[in-house]
């Protein structure tokens, strides 16, 4: 049994002298005029707008008060009068006559935000519920639970839906962003005194065993730091060999597919909406160039919903925001403050306000390709069922600042572009990184999203979408950020994600047996050696390093262990193991700077062997953290580099075949000297635009409290 509309199509009193006017009963009923003529009439839109966002219409699946409200062409209000027209229904606000509370704990605050309803008030057995896409209202309304009886549909904004349930249930979403995940798979069930007499217990039997039989010891240590660095180059060579083969394959596809001997994967779906969640905190530095960033994007606007996700602690990033005009399909959305300030808590609760099948996550400081989105849509039109997750390539944009610069732009290369595509093509746990992750909804909201007291929220996600039997796949798509080019905020960023990776395995290994039949033996193992032996290497390092003492005839406590075992062939072996792990990793990360963007970077990759060092320091303060102070988020400083010095002083390579004609003067209202690629030979026709206002409404905005958008149209020809 669903809820039924009501029968009657009267006016029903509210209160005395208060009637609201019910909704046609039927489609025959309502005003059949199209809305933008009502909105003509009213005067709410401008004819030329008006053919604009109908034209629009036709090519995308989305209604046209959405392209009118993306492209800022009405008003909410507006929009909202004109529905009522059309709908001969009525308006309510439901912030100066507030909703009843008890309709919404019954439907669920969440269910009444993904649905852009609120249920307002149940008079005579009827319940009048709000909604601001009255044309899914009949599709929503099979949704309700059994026995919520009937209903009769109002109208109002979605922003006042939003604004009205956060007044009435903002504690309780809050406490949802914080336990969505179940206890046994969640960090914030980890028993801190556990943990400190573990630790602590692991110290003393380490010390006493150093003083008893310290030969013996420090074997045990080298020959556990020696068999998980074979397991993890083995790993990685095998990633790497699926990288390349994925990549003969791929190329096979292009020809046979070019040649017409197979057709294209076909991409005939509607693109969808797309929403994406951009965490910020103490972000002032970088606020004033994030909506230039996504100002660059092409996806159509009315398809695109950037979520800005601030905390209500944080006065550095509402004080940058305050006062500034966004476009509408922009928002923020304020975290109100609970007992753990995490991004994954802030996620989990601005995820109730997204509008999307489609989500994903971008940080402060990132630059998407511009045609990211579509890249997202297009795979996940043609991707099989089970693939629930696309994560994008990342990269940084000063990898000319100094050295750790640089050494961090390689090592990133190297992860994004030849082990975790291998990873996933081997059908492995991948731990996803941070931003340019893209999920389908449903699949996130039935895992319970991140978990808000895991500060790598996204290497716990991965394992968990594993555990579950979904794929990831990585995409040829790349977001730009700053490189942390400093000592220390790099040790302290480091040891955050190390951090995550020992509580992620600590929380999934807490029943072995379910994690190995929910994995499988092969990745079981390959779990093993992603986490466990990550955080090995880092933290033996010193032992393996220690090693370099008999390659140089200095004493060590196993020269004479080794040098008996075998007749030698034992240290022999470990030498050989020592240079060939390091030969793998600089011809993988030879391989991943190889392109145009980074090929200033190879002659930097012997370098890589001591930029390690500093990842030791940053795994004992991960250790020393999850005893201590296991959910404190190490804040990454942003806004370091000038990455528009970058941008000038490196301008991205151009195909080949492909020539620079420098344009002066004028575009698009802003002053600029850029350069135009354009075919040998061809002929070139330079309009310079005369400077047009800034509308504030529009994405290509410039406004004096603080925002330095930069213009979305670029001269091409």
């Amino acid at each position: 049994m669903t809820a039924q509309p009501a029968a009657a199509n009267a006016p029903v009193p509210i209160r005395p002298g208060i009637r609201i006017q019910a909704p046609p009963a039927d489609l025959s009923d309502r005003d059949l005029r199209p809305l933008g003529q009502i909105l003509l009439e009213d005067g709410a839109v401008s004819p030329g707008d008006l053919l604009k966002a109908t034209v629009m219409r036709r090519r995308q699946n989305v209604r046209l008060g959405q392209i009118l409200l993306a492209n800022g062409w009405v008003t909410e209000a507006a929009l909202t009068h004109a529905l009522t027209r059309q709908w001969r229904s009525s308006a309510v606000d439901p912030v100066a006559m507030p909703a009843d509370s008890r309709l919404v704990d019954e439907l669920g605050a969440g269910f009444c935000l993904k649905h852009a309803i609120l249920p307002w008030r149940r008079v005579g057995g009827v319940s009048f519920i709000a909604t601001s896409r009255p044309e899914d209202f009949a599709r929503t309304t099979a949704l309700l639970p059994a026995g919520f009886g009937p209903v009769r549909m109002l109208l109002t904004s979605e922003s006042a839906i939003h604004q009205a349930i956060i007044s009435m249930r903002m504690t309780s979403l809050t406490r949802q962003a914080e336990s969505s995940v179940p206890a046994e798979e969640s960090c914030r069930t980890q028993r801190a005194g556990l943990m400190t007499r573990l630790a602590l217990g692991l110290v003393a039997l380490l010390v006493v065993g150093l003083w008893l039989a310290p030969a013996l010891v420090l074997a045990v240590l080298a020959g556990w730091a020696v068999l998980t660095l074979l397991a993890g180059t083995g790993l990685k060579l095998m990633a790497f060999a699926a990288v390349l083969r994925g990549r003969t394959e791929a190329a096979a596809d292009t020809a046979l597919i070019s040649a017409g001997l197979k057709a294209a994967p076909p991409m005939d779906a509607a693109l969808p909406v797309i929403s994406v969640m951009v965490p910020l905190f103490h972000e002032s530095d970088v606020a004033g160039k994030l909506v230039g960033r996504l100002a660059r994007l092409d996806y159509p606007r009315e398809l695109t919903d950037i979520l800005l996700v601030v905390e209500a602690t944080d006065p550095i990033t509402r004080g940058a925001l305050h006062g500034v005009t966004l476009p509408h399909w922009i928002r923020v959305v304020v975290v109100p403050p609970g007992p753990v300030q995490t991004k994954p808590r802030a996620l989990n609760y601005a995820l109730n306000f997204c509008r999307g099948d489609i989500v994903g996550v971008w940080d402060a400081e990132d630059r998407p390709d511009p045609d990211q989105l579509h890249k997202v849509a297009r795979r996940f039109a043609v991707a099989p069922p089970q693939v629930v997750c696309l994560q994008g390539q990342l990269d940084y944009f000063n990898p000319r600042t100094n050295w750790l610069a640089r050494c961090f732009t390689i090592e990133y290369a190297s992860w994004f572009r030849a082990n975790l595509p291998g990873i996933a093509r081997l059908g492995l746990v991948v731990p996803l990184g941070g931003t340019t992750l893209f999920f389908r909804r449903n699949v996130l909201e039935e895992l319970g999203g991140w978990d808000a007291w895991n500060v790598t929220e996204d290497a716990d996600l991965g394992v968990r979408l594993t555990r579950r039997g979904w794929q990831t796949e990585l995409i040829e798509t790349t977001t730009d950020e700053e490189a942390n080019c400093r000592a220390l905020p790099w040790v302290k960023q480091r040891s955050r994600w190390l951090k995550g990776y020992a509580m992620t395995w600590g929380v999934h290994m807490r029943n072995p047996l379910a994690l190995w039949r929910e994995l499988g033996a092969k990745r079981f193992l390959a779990f093993q050696i992603q986490f466990l032996g990550t955080m090995s290497q880092y933290l033996l390092a010193p032992v393996l390093w220690s090693f370099w003492l008999l390659a140089l005839g200095l004493p060590h406590p196993l020269r004479e262990p080794l040098s008996s075992l075998g007749g030698g062939a034992a240290l022999t072996a470990v030498f050989t193991l020592f240079v060939a792990s390091e030969l793998i990793s600089m011809a993988v990360s030879l391989w991943a700077v190889r392109g145009p963007k980074h090929r200033h970077l190879m002659i930097w990759v012997p370098l890589m062997h001591f930029y390690f060092p500093l990842g030791c320091l940053a795994g004992w303060k991960a250790i020393y953290e999850v005893v201590t102070n296991p959910f404190y988020w190490d804040k990454t400083v942003h806004g370091v580099f000038d990455e528009s010095e970058e941008a000038d002083a490196a301008p991205a390579p151009l195909p080949q075949g492909l020539s620079q004609v420098p344009v002066l003067g004028q575009i698009g209202g802003a002053e600029m000297a850029r350069s135009v690629p354009v075919q040998p030979g061809a002929a070139v026709l330079v309009v310079a635009e005369p400077a047009r206002p800034v509308d504030p409404a529009q994405p290509e905005m410039l406004d004096g409290a603080g925002w330095e958008a930069e213009p979305a149209n670029r001269a091409t020809a």
